[in-house]
């Protein structure tokens, strides 16, 4: 039941989002308590006692499923969703109000209503069984978000919603080509249901050719959503141009659903005799993590600052499930988890920059900590975290996934991975350093204070990145070993 309340709440808030009344108060406040509706009901089904690594809610007939693997991202979703909708209230607010931005009426209720659909895509992402019905839920994440990413209607915001969707679409296409393989070998094998838990059953009779070609097409196409090199270039401009409470469910949770799949995969490789997996996994995963490094070092705009991160966490995330073994799997969901919380904070945070500075350019933005302490400190707060120092959430996981490598003997890929990280820290760090430090410039003006909503947003969406980096409630650390123990079957 809790599965089919999760997906329906983002459409009755959607609902009511259109309604024709004056303003649009009535969409954020229901936006608001919807996501949070959805949270509750999410945490409620991830913590429950009948949950487990290979089993959990099922609901009509089959159709809808949650294991450890599905109930976390689930999880992570609608907590980005609900501080999201929070930051929302006040950006959108003061965009309006402040930012001299043109809109048309009702564009705003718009907003929220494709802000609910999107939410829902994303939901609906890790709860459908049927490995096509997931195919077209990641689909309609692009077609749903790809008018959110031009929200702001400027040329560059146009320009990254074209590029996003045409880019996007190209590798879901691929993708499809997978799917499509994927199938047909299943049906050899006499099985008919297309599910998740099928193929796992059906995988040790289906015949490798099968297995591996509809891999490396589901690697490559939804590798293209989650910003894998080289097929990320749409990603920094998306990141960048979108909304800032927008580029917190892109960067933060969207790119994270398109991997879920591709890791779904993986248990089923290792039936084959000589998994073919790890190899690409690490490649690909190496290619990202080290492009995004160097790339950190001369961005020139903060957003496409944290959009090059998440290219590098999505490196991460691949290496540490192609090296395989329970404690990289645990890692990777470590990393997983710290990524989507760290990168939505680091998205409210640049948001708030923008609303105190109004620029999104770097060496325009200085001393951000004396114009305005609570962005400054929110910038600063978060370019330590996604870059990996220590005590946050960030470094507890590549720490783990470096140590598990180690273990493992994999020394050329860990010592390479290590010397991406460390440069990619160098480039972020030397950007905010100048940000919130460096000295003001002449004629920059301290703009109004941030609006409530995004100063509460911020408070809640730190308290994971900090606390993750210290201690991980028991609840939250079984459902990550539930998911880790799901990826290696």
């Amino acid at each position: 039941m809790e599965l089919f309340i999760i997906l329906l709440i983002p459409v009755i808030v959607t609902f009511v989002c259109i309604i024709p009344v004056k303003g649009y108060m009535l969409s954020a406040r229901a936006t608001i308590i919807g996501s949070f509706a959805v949270l509750v009901v999410s945490s409620s089904m991830a913590f429950a006692p009948g949950l487990s690594a290979h089993g959990g809610p099922i609901a009509f007939g089959g159709w809808l499923f949650c294991d450890g693997f599905s109930a976390l991202i689930v999880l992570l979703v609608s907590f980005v969703g609900f501080t999201a909708s929070l930051f929302s209230l006040g950006y959108m607010k003061r965009m309006e109000t402040e930012m001299e931005t043109e809109y048309e009426p009702g564009q705003f209720r718009i907003y929220y209503a494709l802000y609910n659909l999107f939410l829902l895509s994303m939901l609906a992402v890790p709860i459908f069984s049927n490995v096509a019905l997931v195919w077209i839920a990641v689909e309609l994440t692009t077609l749903l978000s790809v008018f959110l990413v031009g929200f702001e209607n400027s040329s560059e915001a146009l320009e990254a919603a074209w590029k996003y969707v045409v880019l996007t679409c190209m590798g879901a296409a691929i993708a499809l080509v997978g799917v499509l393989i994927l199938y047909w070998g299943l049906r050899l094998t006499g099985t008919d249901q297309f599910t998740w838990s099928q193929l796992f059953h059906a995988a040790p009779k289906m015949q490798p050719v099968f297995l591996k070609t509809a891999f490396l097409f589901i690697l490559i196409g939804f590798g293209t959503k989650a910003g894998l090199v080289p097929l990320h270039t749409w990603l920094p401009d998306a990141h960048s141009q979108a909304p800032s409470p927008v580029c917190a469910l892109l960067s933060g949770i969207e790119t994270t659903t398109a991997l879920y799949i591709i890791i779904r995969l993986v248990p089923l490789m290792t039936t084959i005799s000589g998994n073919m997996a790890s190899p690409w996994l690490i490649t690909f995963g190496m290619i990202s993590v080290g492009t995004a490094a160097f790339l950190l070092i001369q961005v020139k705009d903060y957003k496409r600052l944290f959009a090059f991160s998440t290219i590098e966490h999505m490196g991460i995330i691949l290496v540490a499930v192609g090296l395989a073994g329970s404690a990289a799997n645990l890692g990777a969901v470590s990393q997983i988890v710290a990524h989507t919380i760290t990168k939505s904070f680091c998205f409210f945070a640049a948001g708030a920059t923008l609303l105190v500075t109004g620029t999104r350019d770097i060496s325009r933005v200085r001393g951000l900590i004396r114009t305005s302490p609570a962005a400054g400190a929110a910038l600063l707060v978060g370019g330590f975290a996604i870059a990996g120092a220590p005590p946050f959430a960030v470094f507890v996981s590549e720490f783990s996934i470096i140590r598990a490598g180690l273990a493992a003997g994999h020394y050329l890929v860990i010592g390479g991975l290590v010397l991406f990280i460390v440069i990619a820290f160098c480039g972020i760090m030397s950007h905010i350093n100048g940000m919130v430090f460096g000295i003001p410039l002449e004629k920059t003006a301290a703009k109004p204070v941030l609006p409530a909503a995004c100063k509460f947003a911020l408070a809640i969406a730190v308290v994971p990145v900090v606390l993750f980096g210290i201690y991980y409630p028991h609840a939250i650390h079984t459902l990550m070993q539930f998911a880790a123990l799901s990826m290696g079957r």
